[in-house]
C-alpha cells in the first residue's frame, strides 16, 4: 500500500526555482530623521549617516524602515560621536550629499553609491545593490585594473587579495590550512581598496555569513551577504593608514596589554600535570631562557568541565601557581564554551536553573559535542549571561590567575555544520535572533565577557585574553592567535601575510602558533620561526599532542643556544615593543605592518609579503625555506644599516642578505632611533629598566634631524589612564659640524627604576672628536657605572652615558 508521500513534490530531487534579485526602485523622496536621512524607493530604501566628514553609513533595506542600532563591532565612542552636517541636493538623476571631505550620490533608480572627493575623483563606485525574496544582498563595484585589496582580517594567501575569493563565517578548520581556504576563525568583513593611488575601505557589518569577491567578475568585484542588514560603512582614505586609523576609530583599539603579555609564551597540547607545568617553569629558569606565560590546555580540567582543575592532575593549582609566580612566569588556563551536560556539575546546573544556555525557538535546550561530550553553550548575546559567565572567572583570579584562552568559540561543535544549528535562537537583549544571523559575533562576545570580568576581579590590574574567534571589534577584548596551523614551511611564510591583513583590519595584537601546532617541526623550522615569531605581536609556541617536543632545548645545545639568543632579543627590544603597543592602542595602526603602509606609491610592495616592517623605520626579512642562508630582501627609499652589522645599503633596490641559521636579516632605517633595555628573564622584573637609544646613521652637517618618544608606565595597572606614565622625548639635529643631543621630560608621572641613559651613534656618518661638557671613559668604566663617552673601536660607534634628569640635558657631538 502507498501512501500520499509517494506522490510528493520533491521526491524526483528539489525543484529549481530561478531566484528573482532586484533591486531597490525608483526614488520617491528625502526626509531626515534624528541625523538619519532616509532615502525611499519604491521597495524599500536606505538610511544614511555621516559618522564623520569622512565616514559614511548606509544600510539598504526592502520594505520598512529598519532598526538602526549598531552591532557590537562598533565602539561606542565611535556611536557617541557628534552628528556630522552633510549638504543635501537632489539632481535630475539622484540625491547627492556633501560633506567637508566627501561628496556621496545616490542614483535614483535602484540607489546604486557613487564616492567622489571635493575635486571629483571617483573614490568608490557602486554599479548595483540588489536583493533575493529570501533576503539575501548583492552589491557590485567598480574595479579598475590597478586595483590592489587588503584587509579581511585572519585569510589565507598572499598579502593583495586581487583574484581571491573569501567567505565571513568563523570556522573550526583543524585541517587542511590552505591558500584556497575560504574561511577561517575569525571573520572582519573590512575591504580596504587601493586604486589610482588612493585607499578607502568598505566595511559590512553583518555578523552572519559575507562573501567578498573579487575573483569572479574581472571589471567588478562584490560584497554580498545571505542573511540580516547590508549595513555599510564607507571609510575615506586617501592613505592606506588613514583608512586603517579610521577603522579603529570606529571599530575600537587594543587596550593597552600588561608588559608580561607582550613576553615569550609556552604552550602544548598538553602539559598533563602539575609537576610537569613545573618542571618547565624550573627549566627555563635554570637555562635562562627568558618566558612570561606557561598555557595549560584542556588536560588540566576534571573531564573537560571549564572552571574546574582536575584533582589528581594538578592537587595543588593554588601552590603551583604560586610557585611559578615567584619564578615571573604566570599560567593562562584555556577555557572553551561549552558546557558539559552533568546534573551534579554547578556550571550546568546554574546555567540550567537561570536559564544561561541557547535554545531553539520552541524551548529545547540546543546541546552539542564538544569536548566534554554532551554540551549546552552560553548565550553571550544576552547581557545578563555575559555578567554570569564573566563571574565565573573568579575560580581563575582567587588562584592568581591573571590571563583566559579562549578556544573552539566559533562555536566549534563536532557535529556536520562543525557549530550550532543555525535555527537556535540567541535572546540579543530583547531582540531575539538566529544564530545563522549572530554566529560571527559568539566568540567575540564570548571574549567580551571574559574581559569584563577579568578586569573587574583584577584590583586595577590589566588582565590578559587570547581568542581564536572573533569578529569586527574584537580587538578591543583579546588577542588573537591564528589558530591550528602545521609544522610546514609553507605555514611560517603564510603567517607573514595573514598577521599583516589582520593588523590593517584592526587586530594589532595578533601571531600564530610559532614551530607550527600540528605535525612535527624540526630544529631549523623551530629556529627559522622563532626567529619571525619574536618581532611579531604575540609571541607563543605552541604545539599538539603526539608531536616532538618544541621547547627551545628540544633540539641539542646549537638549536638551544639560538634560541635562547632570539628569546632574549625579544626581552632586549622591550621598550620598543611596548611603544609599538601604546602607538596602537592610541592611533590604531599595527606593530608589525607590510611595506605598503609605510610605501603606499611604491609599486615594487604592493604585495611584498615575505618580510615587514616593525614600526616604520625596522625591517624583517625572515627565512621561510629550508637549506637557506642567502635571501633577497627589498629596502624602500632611504639608507638601511644592518642591525647586525652596521653595513649600509642604499635603498630603492634588491640586495642578496647571508643569513646563516644563526642570523635573521634586520634592517634599521637611517636617521631613525630604537630603543632597547636590558636582557629580562621576565617583562616585569624591575630591578633595571636601563635604556639605551641608538641613532642611526646620524650625519652633523647638513638638514638630519631625528626624533623619538619613549612611553613608559608601570606595564600592570590602568594608572596610566590617569597620568601615571612618563614621556621622554629625544631630539637630535646637526648644526654646523655638530650634533646636537637632547631630551625632556613632556610628561613624568610615572618614574622608571633606572640611574642613567645610554645613547648609541650606530655608523654615524662622520667622526666624533669630542662631547661637550662629557669627559671620555673606556668601554669598561661606562660598563661599571661611569658618565662619559667612548668610542667604539670595532664598530666606531660613539656611546654617550649620561645621568637620568627630570629636567633633562643636552649635549653637542663634535665632529673632527
Amino acid at each position: 500500500m502507498e501512501g500520499s508521500e509517494t506522490i510528493r513534490p520533491d521526491k524526483d530531487g528539489p525543484v529549481i526555482v530561478q531566484e528573482a534579485w532586484e533591486n531597490l526602485g525608483i526614488y520617491t523622496g528625502v526626509e531626515k530623521r534624528e541625523g538619519t536621512y532616509w532615502v525611499r524607493t519604491e521597495r524599500g530604501g536606505a538610511a544614511v549617516e555621516f559618522v564623520t566628514d569622512d565616514m559614511l553609513r548606509i544600510k539598504y533595506f526592502l520594505g520598512n524602515d529598519p532598526e538602526m542600532s549598531t552591532t557590537v563591532a562598533i565602539d561606542p565612542a565611535a556611536a557617541a560621536g557628534g552628528e556630522v552636517q552633510a549638504q543635501l541636493e537632489e539632481t535630475e538623476g539622484g540625491v547627492r550629499f556633501r560633506t567637508a571631505s566627501l561628496e556621496v550620490t545616490l542614483d535614483k533608480l535602484g540607489l546604486s553609491m557613487t564616492v567622489r572627493d571635493l575635486s571629483g575623483t571617483v573614490l568608490a563606485e557602486q554599479k548595483s545593490i540588489t536583493f533575493s525574496p529570501d533576503g539575501s544582498a548583492f552589491g557590485v563595484y567598480d574595479m579598475p585594473q590597478d586595483s590592489h585589496f587588503y584587509g579581511l582580517g585572519e585569510k589565507s594567501s598572499f598579502l593583495d587579495k586581487r583574484g581571491e575569493r573569501y567567505t565571513n563565517w568563523n570556522t573550526d578548520v583543524y585541517a587542511p590550512h590552505m591558500p584556497e581556504i575560504e574561511a577561517l576563525y575569525e571573520s572582519i568583513p573590512l575591504l580596504i581598496h587601493m586604486h589610482g593611488g588612493i585607499s578607502c575601505g568598505l566595511f559590512l557589518d553583518n555578523p552572519g555569513r559575507s562573501d567578498f569577491d573579487m575573483r569572479s567578475h574581472g571589471v567588478a568585484f562584490t560584497v554580498s551577504c545571505t542573511t540580516g542588514s547590508y549595513d555599510l560603512y564607507f571609510i575615506n582614505g586617501p592613505e592606506l593608514k588613514d583608512v586603517v586609523k579610521r577603522y579603529t576609530a570606529l571599530t575600537g583599539r587594543i587596550n593597552l596589554p600588561p608588559k608580561w603579555a607582550i613576553g615569550y609564551h609556552q604552550s602544548r597540547y598538553s602539559y598533563m600535570n602539575q609537576q610537569e607545568v613545573l618542571e618547565l617553569g624550573r627549566t627555563f629558569r635554570a637555562k635562562q631562557i627568558p618566558c612570561d606565560v606557561i598555557y595549560l590546555d584542556i588536560h588540566y580540567m576534571d573531564e573537560y568541565r571549564v572552571f574546574t582543575f582536575d584533582p589528581v592532575r594538578f592537587p595543588d593549582p593554588a601552590g603551583m601557581i604560586r610557585e611559578l609566580r615567584e619564578m615571573g612566569i604566570r599560567i593562562v588556563p584555556i577555557v572553551d564554551p561549552g558546557v558539559k551536560k552533568d546534573a551534579k556539575y554547578p556550571i550546568y546546573q546554574e546555567g540550567i536553573r537561570e536559564d544561561h544556555f541557547c535554545r531553539k525557538l520552541e524551548g529545547d535546550l540546543f546541546f552539542g559535542e564538544v569536548w566534554p561530550g554532551t554540551s549546552a553553550f552560553p548565550d553571550f548575546t544576552d547581557d545578563r549571561t555575559a555578567k554570569w559567565w564573566a563571574d565565573q572567572h573568579a575560580f581563575y583570579t582567587e588562584l592568581g590567575i591573571e590571563g583566559i584562552w579562549n578556544d573552539m568559540n566559533e562555536p566549534a561543535v563536532f557535529n556536520e555544520s562543525k557549530t550550532m544549528d543555525l535555527d537556535v535562537m540567541h535572546r540579543n537583549n530583547g531582540k531575539p535572533l538566529t544564530h545563522e544571523e549572530l554566529h560571527n559575533i559568539y566568540g567575540l562576545l564570548m571574549s567580551k565577557s571574559t574581559f569584563e570580568g577579568l578586569k573587574e576581579q583584577l584590583d586595577r590590574r590589566r588582565p590578559f585574553v587570547l581568542t581564536r574567534a572573533g569578529y569586527a571589534g574584537i580587538q578591543r577584548y583579546a588577542a588573537v592567535w591564528t589558530g591550528d596551523n602545521r609544522s610546514f614551511w609553507e605555514h611560517m611564510a603564510m603567517a607573514m601575510p595573514m598577521v599583516l591583513n589582520m593588523g590593517l583590519s584592526g587586530l594589532a595584537f595578533a601571531g600564530p602558533d610559532i614551530g607550527g601546532f600540528a605535525h612535527h617541526t624540526s630544529a631549523e623550522l623551530l629556529i627559522r620561526w622563532t626567529q619571525m615569531g619574536v618581532f611579531f605581536p604575540y609571541c607563543r609556541n605552541h604545539s599538539a599532542l603526539e608531536t616532538v617536543r618544541q621547547e627551545p632545548w628540544s633540539f641539542g645545545e646549537e638549536a638551544e643556544a639560538i634560541l635562547r639568543e632570539y628569546i632574549g632579543l625579544r626581552y632586549r627590544w622591550m621598550p620598543q615593543l611596548y611603544n609599538l603597543f601604546h602607538e596602537a592602542a592610541v592611533t590604531g595602526l599595527p606593530v608589525i605592518r607590510p611595506l605598503i603602509l609605510e610605501y603606499p606609491h611604491d609599486p615594487n610592495v604592493t604585495n611584498l609579503c615575505d618580510q615587514f616592517l616593525l614600526g616604520d623605520n625596522v625591517l624583517i626579512a625572515p627565512v621561510y625555506r629550508p637549506d637557506t642562508d642567502h635571501r633577497a630582501v627589498y629596502l624602500p627609499e632611504g639608507t638601511w644599516l644592518d642591525y647586525w652589522t652596521g653595513e649600509a645599503h642604499e635603498g630603492g633596490r634588491y640586495i642578496l642578505a647571508h643569513s646563516p641559521l644563526s642570523v635573521l636579516p634586520v634592517y634599521v632605517k637611517a636617521g631613525s632611533i630604537i630603543t632597547e633595555g636590558p636582557l629580562k628573564q621576565h617583562a616585569e622584573d624591575g630591578a633595571d629598566d636601563a635604556v639605551t637609544f641608538h641613532v642611526y646613521g646620524a650625519e652633523a652637517e647638513g638638514d638630519f634631524a631625528a626624533s623619538y618618544r619613549l612611553y613608559e608606565d608601570d606595564g600592570v595597572s590602568y594608572g596610566y589612564e590617569v597620568g601615571a606614565y612618563s614621556e621622554l622625548e629625544l631630539k637630535v639635529r646637526a648644526e654646523q659640524g655638530r650634533l646636537v643631543l637632547s631630551y625632556a621630560y613632556p610628561h613624568r608621572q610615572y618614574e622608571a627604576n633606572r640611574e642613567r641613559l645610554r645613547f648609541v651613534l650606530r655608523r654615524p656618518k662622520f667622526r666624533p672628536a669630542e662631547v661637550e661638557g662629557l669627559g671620555q671613559v673606556t668601554l669598561e668604566q661606562m660598563e661599571q657605572g661611569a658618565l662619559g663617552w667612548a668610542v667604539d673601536g670595532r664598530s666606531g660607534d660613539l656611546i654617550i652615558q649620561v645621568q637620568d634628569r627630570p629636567e633633562g640635558g643636552q649635549w653637542a657631538v663634535i665632529s673632527a
